[in-house]
């Protein structure tokens, strides 16, 4: 028996050492393939390639700057070759320390703080290794200045019967409503696509630009971008960029894809109630957020209150902001299916990441389906472009006009009975006629029929009337 024993474990031990040479040469087989390089405000991105899981270290090195990547288990499949003009690599080296370890080796103009993942495939790639290198804050550019109001570019567009009306100067202290317009995916994530390669991230930013060059071109209104170019920004970045800039308001803009390219239609989204609640469990949760400023609460610290009242407070908040995500959203749509078909004739409420900021009203607009070939089309077209981003600045400033911040241009407006009423419902009640609520509301009855498509004066109990508003009246 003890022969066997011994010729048992020789054959254990040679069974081992050939699991374990396959395994070794299994790991071998993951090839980085390529290298992307993508440039940020703060930060450069570089995403590699790969055909299969990896391992990996980073640790920086000084005189000269480099940042070294141990990528264990890896070769390399392909030379690693990218622009980096405005960004602080010089080069990009690569060399094989064993048959399975891969160092690679970025040069560096400056010092940069490194942070690295890995990620798994999905739909549009296989697996990647992330690294981003973080500007240090002295070495960060500053941001640059707010884009330049464009004087001619009307709030509304203006016909034959709204004469163009010049605003009063704005009173000294009185600040602008801040709209942040958050242009969906970037960099490394496209997004949904098109059937001729039309791209959801390209198109998306092209409209959040229109949309800010109309914003800044109504007095009382600047308009930020989250991404101002083709680079990635974590879904929880886009909320935080927004709360620095002061957001009265989140916009992000998408163009989704459907299983069937038959589907068509824009969409407004905000945030569910489901996810309202969740996302107040997080804050509790996480003491950097307790610490933040929530405005919906009117700027009550939460560091110092008990868990019970912090939970109150911000209770408050994300259903006031929630309450406001609502009407403007509601408003948003109603502008939007003047140019564009709807896929859904009301708000819905979903749990997107991006919407969920307890003190900044938020709304995701969808602009249409990039995979029907016919809204792709019109999504890529400059006209549609402008088209869509006139009904969202129009369904903001309806918003805007009813609801103003304090402390606001438009509040001051409004308080100095130098802006009416914007448009608003009214429902028909037995015995109303078309003159009298025109009369009641002070429009013409001509404005009230265009509002509404009526070909007629009839009316129905209860039908619903949309009362157009002159958006500013300004006292001589």
């Amino acid at each position: 028996m003890m022969g066997f024993g011994m010729r048992f474990r020789a054959v254990v031990a040679v069974v081992g050492m050939l699991l374990t040479a396959l395994a070794v040469d299994a790991v071998a087989q993951t090839k980085v393939s390529s290298v992307r390089l993508w440039r940020a405000p703060d930060n450069t991105r570089l995403v590699f390639d790969l055909t299969g899981p990896v391992q990996h270290s980073v640790f920086t090195l000084t005189a000269p700057d480099r940042l070294v990547i141990d990528i264990n288990g890896a070769s390399l499949g392909a030379p690693l070759t990218a622009a980096t003009a405005n960004t602080p690599i010089t080069a990009i080296r690569s060399a094989q320390r064993t048959p399975t370890d891969l160092r690679v080796v970025i040069d560096l103009k400056k010092a940069v703080t490194p942070k690295s993942f890995t990620l798994t495939p999905n739909a549009q790639y296989g697996n990647r290794l992330v690294v981003d290198l973080f500007d240090n804050p002295a070495d960060a550019a500053p941001p640059p200045p707010p884009p330049t109001k464009v004087a001619t570019v009307p709030a509304v567009p203006v016909t034959p019967t709204e004469p163009a009306l010049k605003l009063p100067p704005m009173p000294s202290g009185k600040r602008d409503i801040i709209v942040v317009i958050d242009a969906g995916h970037g960099g490394e994530d496209p997004g949904a696509s098109g059937s001729r390669g039309q791209r959801e991230k390209d198109v998306v930013l092209s409209i959040a630009r229109e949309l800010q060059r109309q914003v800044n071109g109504m007095k009382g209104f600047r308009a930020e971008l989250t991404r101002t170019g083709d680079y990635f920004i974590p879904l929880r970045g886009r909320t935080e960029i927004a709360r620095k800039k002061g957001a009265d308001l989140f916009v992000s803009i998408h163009a989704d894809a459907a299983p069937s390219k038959a589907a068509f239609g824009a969409s407004v989204f905000a945030l569910s109630d489901r996810g309202a609640t969740s996302e107040t469990a997080r804050w509790l949760a996480d003491s950097e957020n307790r610490s933040d400023l929530i405005g919906g609460a009117g700027n009550v610290s939460l560091d110092d209150k008990d868990r019970m009242l912090a939970g109150v407070l911000l209770d408050l908040s994300m259903t006031a902001s929630l309450t406001s995500s609502l009407n403007v959203g509601q408003k948003v749509l109603s502008n939007i299916g003047r140019v564009t078909p709807l896929h859904k004739r009301r708000v819905e409420q979903a749990g997107f990441m991006v919407l969920k900021s307890p003190d900044i009203p938020s709304i995701l607009v969808e602009t249409g389906f990039i995979s029907n070939a016919n809204e792709a089309s019109k999504l890529t077209s400059s006209s549609h472009q402008q088209a869509l981003a006139r009904s969202i600045s129009s369904g903001v400033r309806q918003f805007f006009q009813q609801n103003p911040p304090p402390g606001t241009y438009i509040a001051w407006l409004r308080d100095s009975g130098k802006i009416a009423q914007g448009p608003r419902d009214h429902r028909v009640n037995p015995g109303e006629t078309l003159a009298m609520i025109a009369v009641r509301y002070q429009v013409s009855p001509a404005s009230l029929r265009s509002a509404n498509n009526l070909k007629s004066d009839d009316l129905k109990i209860g039908q619903t009337l949309t009362i157009p508003g002159n958006d500013v009246v300004v006292k001589q």
